[in-house]
């Protein structure tokens, strides 16, 4: 027998408000479980429906929406969670509660599964939203001028189309887990109806381990090698860690997070023209006991970077007008603080600080720094691998070092290097091994590719592998050279193409050999290959992505439009995928 509607009890019945709802509830969920049409979902049309739009590059939003998801329908709330290449842009006029949690990179970009999106959002098309509830929470890294542009961009575009914000926008930097927490608890007492999650479907930002992001492993160096030879105007290290010990684990395709220290020297000159004692006890956020000032400025801040924010605090405590018409405007502010370091500020425009904790209480906290893993674990047991390219110029008069990469490349076996490993949602090998594969990676953007390479090695895989290579010379820059040759004989490697921009001359990049070979390129896509991408988001990685418009158009007999409708469609299947930064 079916019962259309499960019995309710009535209100005038003899039973407390409490008494009664409970009952109600349990009836509603034996006729639920004995295949009746009632259900104890405390009726899910009635459920406060939300959306969570995520938009992400190495996936750290996509793992933020999920926790977001978690706390809201323990409130009572009914969550969706939806990848932003995915989402049907038609449905945003129907949306009540709408959140929006993406990443930005490169210069100010949107991720790759939040582009379509985006523009879309930003062009003519998109309707008045009067009746959409919203809030966005943005990541991305104070070390970039374009801080959480995208992020920014989203919420101002939607205040345009008349939505009404459930909670102002958050900015995160880099340590993001603080913020989240803040804007999911305004979110939550925005959206939730006044009952508390239990205990047990509270969410927590991080899992309780060993070794991991709130306790970073400190690893000893195995190796530390230079991949370029005599001559090179490049310096390239070979960087070996063990994780004996750790209990940490990798794939092929993950990142590896290095907390750095600052240069020495860096920190003594910067001590100096701050006129500080070095020996001053300062407190410094995320540790329990003051520190030295010295140590403070060595291990915790970010003393290199010229933001905004800086700029505007210096502006405040100095009283300085021409930092304060810097601080105003946004095109004089970009063109002083390209290759300048926040020594600059204080030898251009000394301030004498009261103390040493005002100085730390100006700086933002020293972050790690992700760099893509070259080994694979099936190769190397216990042991990562990292390709990283040294940074040293001169700007202004002054010789300039990248923070993490000389720290890195200076590194000897007497000392340990925190790190914790960041996984990556999609940029992986097809779990299909007989699935071909296009690798685009010059210079050190080779890292991901050289994994790759190892893991179907040693699992075997069967399916076509071409790896596109460049930089500046072949004599001094081919980056493992022996071991890419060695894989073309065995067969794990099926094609090898190069592009040495130096060695004649007129350039030649590696979108030049992508289309040199548009034909065959084309037809690995068209057999379904996957096409990997990884270096430089500013410029290689927008013209490789116009070089693969243009010969599917070409190669496809397609229209400009109908080949970026192509290449969207390979995205969206997650077979175009970038480690770009």
């Amino acid at each position: 027998m079916t019962i259309s509607n499960p019995p309710f009890i009535p209100e005038n019945a003899p039973f407390s408000a409490e008494q009664r709802s409970w009952l109600n509830g349990f009836l509603a969920g034996m006729y639920s479980s004995q295949g009746e049409v009632g259900t104890n979902e405390s009726d899910l049309s009635e459920r406060k429906q939300v959306t969570i739009l995520w938009g992400s590059q190495t996936g750290n939003s996509e793992g933020l929406a999920k926790k977001v998801a978690k706390t809201l329908k323990a409130i009572g709330c009914a969550p969706t969670v939806v990848d932003m290449g995915e989402y049907d842009a038609s449905k945003l006029k129907d949306e009540e509660s709408l959140l929006i949690i993406t990443s930005t990179y490169g210069e100010g970009e949107p991720p790759d599964n939040a582009a379509r999106f985006h523009a879309w959002l930003m062009n003519g098309e998109a309707p008045k939203l009067d009746s959409l509830r919203y809030s966005v929470l943005a990541l991305g890294d104070t070390n970039y001028p374009d801080f959480c542009k995208c992020g920014i961009e989203f919420d101002a575009r939607l205040k345009d189309l008349g939505a009404t914000p459930i909670t102002p926008r958050v900015d995160c930097d880099v340590d993001y887990e603080d913020p989240f927490m803040g804007w999911l608890s305004a979110v939550e007492t925005s959206l939730g109806n006044g009952s508390e999650p239990k205990e047990s479907e509270k969410v927590a930002v991080s899992e309780t381990i060993r070794y991991g992001k709130k306790n970073p492993f400190p690893a000893k160096l195995i190796s530390n090698d230079n991949l370029n030879g005599e001559g090179s105007a490049k310096h390239t290290r070979h960087v070996a860690f063990s994780l004996e010990g750790s209990g940490l684990s990798y794939e092929a395709g993950d990142a590896l997070a290095v907390l750095p220290v600052n240069d020495s020297g860096y920190v003594a000159e910067l001590m100096a023209a701050a006129e500080l004692d070095k020996a001053e006890m300062v407190a410094v956020p995320g540790c329990d006991e003051p520190v030295i000032l010295e140590v403070a400025l060595t291990q915790y801040m970010n003393v290199t970077s010229l933001t905004s924010k800086i700029v505007k605090a210096y502006a405040t405590l100095s009283g300085n007008e021409r930092v304060k018409a810097l601080a105003a405007d946004r095109t004089a502010f970009k063109e002083y603080v390209w290759g300048r370091e926040f020594i600059d500020l204080i030898l251009e425009e000394p301030y004498r600080f009261s103390s040493g904790q005002e100085l730390v209480d100006l700086l933002p906290k020293l972050s790690p720094r992700l760099y893509s893993i070259s080994s694979s674990p099936r190769k190397h047991e216990n042991e990562v691998q990292l390709t990283v390219g040294v940074v040293r110029y001169k700007t202004h008069g002054r010789n300039r070092k990248g923070v993490c990469s000389n720290y890195l490349a200076e590194l000897d076996g007497s000392s340990e290097t925190r790190i914790y490993f960041h996984h990556t949602k999609s940029f992986k090998l097809p779990q299909d091994g007989n699935v071909p594969i296009i690798m685009v990676g010059p210079g050190t953007g080779i890292a991901p590719f050289r994994a790759f390479l190892e893991e179907r090695l040693t699992t075997g895989a069967k399916g076509d592998s071409w790896l596109i290579f460049g930089d500046q010379h072949e004599a001094t820059d081919f980056l493992y050279q022996n071991q890419l040759e060695s894989y073309l004989e065995d067969g794990t490697l099926d094609r090898l193409d190069t592009a040495w921009s130096r060695d004649q001359a007129e350039k030649v990049y590696v979108q030049d050999r992508m289309r040199e070979n548009g034909a065959e390129l084309y037809s690995w896509l068209e057999k379904g290959a996957r096409f990997y991408v990884c270096g430089d988001a500013s410029r290689m990685a927008k013209d490789v992505d116009a070089a693969l418009c243009e010969l599917i158009a070409e190669h496809g007999k397609r229209s400009e439009e109908d080949a970026k409708a192509y290449v969207d469609s390979l995205k969206k299947e997650k077979r175009y995928l970038r480690d770009v930064y």
